[in-house]
C-alpha cells in the first residue's frame, strides 16, 4: 500500500527506531547497523570508514609543520635540484618534482595519474630524496613495496629497480642508490605484506603487532577497498610515511569502498593552501599556477595530481580522455579515425570477429594467441635448465603481448563463452590439443588466494610440460624478470584465461588489448570500465562491439558509490 515513509527525514526517523540500529550519538548497544547522518551502514563498515578518515587526517596533519624548517626545506631543494635537473617539458610546472616535496613533507603523499604521468619514476626519485634526507638513520631507512595484486607488485619492483639503476648513474657516488635498491627486497602483494593468514579474516600485523618499516609505497592503491586500507593503516607505525600511487580515474575495488577516489576527489583543482604554495616554491623553485590556489582539507595538501603523460599520447591516450571526460562523440571519433592503426573499432561485432583477432591479431597490430602457442609447438629446446628457463621467458612474454578483456563475466560476449569458444577455435586450428582439464598451453587465472603454493587471487600462468618429469605439467607465472612454478595438479582454484574481466586486468598491460562489450549494458557499465580496459593496452587497442549503444550509454555513466568518507575527510 501507500505505508512507506515520505521523504529521507520519516525513512531517517523510522530506522533510528528500529532495535538493530544504532543511531550515532544515541546510546550505544552494539546494534549491527549504524545510522550515521543519511547513510545506514552495516557497523563493520561504518568503523572502517571512520577508521580511515582518522587515520588518514592524521597522518596528513602530522609532520608536515617539522619539516617546514628552513635548513631542512633547503635540503629538500638541494637534493631535488640534483634529482630533476631539467625543466618540466611545455614550460608548465614539473608536477613530478612538486609531488617529490609535497610527499616528503608529511606522513602521508598520495600521487595520482592517468598512465604514461611517470608515477614509478616519480616514486623513484622520492625514494632517493627520503634516502638523502634520512640523515643518520639513512643507513637503517627500512622501505617496503607494495600492491594489491602479485602481477602490479612485480611491476612496481621492475619500474623502481630501473629507475632507481639509470639514477644512480646521475647522481654518482653522492648517493649510494644501489645498495638502496638491494635492500628494498621484493614488492608484495598486501596481503602478504600484513601476513594474511588461512584460517582468519586478521592479519598477523595490526595496531598491537605493527609492520616493521619507515617507508611504504603502495602502487595501483584505486584497488584496495575499505576493510584493507583500514587494516593497513592499523599496522603502519606512526612515524612511518606512507605513500600512496595509483589512478583515481580507474575502476573502484570489487569490494565495498571508492577509497582512493574519494581522497583524490579534490586532486584536480589543486585546492593548496597558502603555506603549501610557499613551501613548494622554497623546496622545488616551481609556482603552482594560482587556479590550483584554494581551501583544501589537509588530505589535499598532502595530494598531487601528474597532468603530462609522456608515454600516453596519441590514439590510445585521446581515446582515454574522451571516456574519461564522459565525451562519445569524441571517443567515437577518435575510434572511426583509427590513426596509424593504434586503434580499431569493430561494431555489429560476430563472435567470428572475436576469435579471428583470438587467432591472428588484426592486418595492422600484432596480437592473437598463435605466436605464443607455436613456439609451444616447436617444443623445449634441447640444454640446461638456463636455455630452457630463457624460452619459459620468451613464451611468457609471447602470450603476455595480447589479452582480451570482458566487460562481464557471462553471456555470449562475456569471459566464460568466449575462453569456450576460443578454445575450441585454437584447437580447429591444430594450435592446441584438448585433453581433459588440464593441456599444454593452457593460459589459467588464480581465482582464490593459496598461501600453500604462494599464488594469488588474479595471477595468471602458462600452463608448459614440466623438462624434470615427462608426461607432467607445470604452470608458470612471470613475476617482474623472475619465473615461478606450481604443479599443475596443486593448483585448485583456477580459471582458463584467454579472456578475462576488466576488473582483473588492473594493474596489468598488454601490447594489444582488446575489449569486448556485451549485446545489452543493462544500466550495469559505466565509464571507468572502459577507460580501465582503454588503459590496459600499451601500443595498439581493438574495440569489438555487437551493439554500439552500449558504449555510448557506458561512456555517458559514472559509477556512484555511496559513502561518507569524502565528507569525513573535509570536515
Amino acid at each position: 500500500g501507500d505505508g512507506w515513509p515520505a521523504g529521507t527525514a520519516a525513512w531517517r526517523a523510522l530506522l533510528a527506531g528500529c532495535g538493530q540500529v544504532w543511531p550515532v550519538g544515541a546510546a550505544d548497544r552494539n546494534q549491527p547497523l549504524v545510522l550515521d547522518g543519511e547513510r545506514l551502514y552495516l557497523r563493520r563498515y561504518w568503523q572502517d570508514e571512520t577508521h580511515v578518515a582518522q587515520a588518514v587526517r592524521g597522518r596528513a596533519l602530522g609532520g608536515v609543520t617539522a619539516i617546514d624548517a628552513d635548513t631542512e626545506t633547503a635540503e629538500v631543494r638541494h637534493w631535488l635540484d640534483i634529482l630533476f635537473p631539467h625543466a618540466a617539458r611545455g614550460g608548465g610546472p614539473d608536477w613530478q618534482k612538486i609531488a617529490c616535496a609535497v610527499s616528503v613533507r608529511g606522513k602521508l603523499g598520495i600521487i595520482t595519474g592517468g598512465p604514461g604521468t611517470g608515477k614509478t619514476y616519480t616514486v623513484a626519485r622520492l625514494l632517493a630524496l627520503l634516502f638523502a634526507t634520512a640523515g643518520e638513520r639513512r643507513g637503517g631507512l627500512r622501505v617496503a613495496l607494495a600492491a594489491p595484486t602479485g602481477k602490479a607488485a612485480a611491476r612496481l619492483k621492475q619500474s623502481i629497480d630501473s629507475a632507481l639503476d639509470e639514477l644512480a648513474g646521475k647522481v654518482g657516488e653522492t648517493l649510494p642508490l644501489k645498495e638502496l635498491a638491494a635492500r628494498m627486497g621484493a614488492a608484495r602483494t598486501l596481503h602478504s605484506l600484513l601476513g594474511a593468514r588461512p584460517d582468519t579474516r586478521a592479519f598477523q600485523h595490526h595496531a598491537g603487532n605493527q609492520l616493521d618499516v619507515d617507508v611504504l609505497i603502495v602502487d595501483e592503491a584505486s584497488m584496495i577497498h575499505l576493510e584493507m586500507m583500514s587494516a593497513l593503516l592499523a599496522a603502519l607505525p606512526d612515524q612511518a610515511t606512507l605513500i600512496l600511487l595509483g589512478d583515481k580515474d580507474q575502476l573502484a575495488s570489487v569490494e565495498a569502498g571508492a577509497v582512493l577516489g574519494d581522497l583524490c576527489h579534490n586532486a584536480e583543482r589543486g585546492e593548496y593552501l597558502p603555506e603549501t604554495l610557499g613551501y613548494v616554491e622554497a623546496s622545488t623553485g616551481q609556482q603552482i599556477p594560482s587556479s590550483y590556489a584554494g581551501n583544501g582539507g589537509p588530505i589535499a595538501q598532502q595530494t598531487v595530481m601528474l597532468r603530462e603523460s609522456r608515454r600516453f599520447g596519441g590514439p590510445i591516450g585521446a581515446l582515454a580522455l574522451a571516456v574519461n571526460a564522459g565525451d562519445a562523440g569524441a571517443a567515437v571519433a577518435v575510434l572511426r579515425d583509427g590513426q596509424d592503426g593504434k586503434v580499431a573499432w569493430t561494431d555489429l561485432a560476430k563472435p567470428a570477429d572475436l576469435w579471428q583477432l583470438a587467432l591472428n591479431g588484426r592486418a595492422d597490430a600484432a596480437g592473437g594467441y598463435r605466436r605464443y602457442l607455436q613456439m609451444i609447438k616447436s617444443g623445449i629446446p634441447e640444454g640446461d635448465e638456463i636455455v630452457q628457463l630463457a624460452w619459459v621467458k620468451a613464451v611468457l612474454e609471447a602470450f603476455e603481448g595480447f589479452r582480451i578483456l570482458c566487460a562481464v563475466r557471462e553471456g555470449e560476449w562475456g569471459v566464460t563463452g568466449l575462453n569456450d569458444v576460443i578454445e575450441q577455435k585454437l584447437q580447429q586450428a591444430g594450435l592446441l590439443k584438448r585433453n581433459g582439464e588440464w593441456y599444454i598451453g593452457r593460459p589459467v587465472m588464480v581465482t582464490r588466494n593459496d598461501y600453500a603454493t604462494g599464488v594469488f587471487n588474479g595471477d595468471i600462468g602458462l600452463t608448459l610440460p614440466d623438462p624434470a618429469r615427462p608426461g607432467a605439467l607445470r604452470v608458470y607465472f612471470s613475476e617482474g624478470g623472475n619465473v615461478r612454478s606450481v604443479l599443475a595438479t596443486r593448483l585448485r582454484n583456477v580459471e582458463t584465461a584467454f579472456a578475462m574481466t576488466v576488473h582483473k586486468s588492473q594493474g596489468s598491460e598488454f601490447l594489444h588489448t582488446a575489449m569486448v562489450l556485451p549485446k545489452e549494458g543493462g544500466g550495469m557499465l559505466a565509464r571507468e570500465l572502459i577507460y580501465t580496459g582503454i588503459t590496459r593496452a600499451r601500443d595498439y587497442f581493438t574495440l569489438l562491439t555487437p551493439n554500439g549503444q552500449v558504449l555510448l550509454d557506458a561512456i555517458g555513466q559514472r559509477t556512484q558509490r555511496a559513502s561518507g568518507l569524502r565528507e569525513l575527510l573535509d570536515n
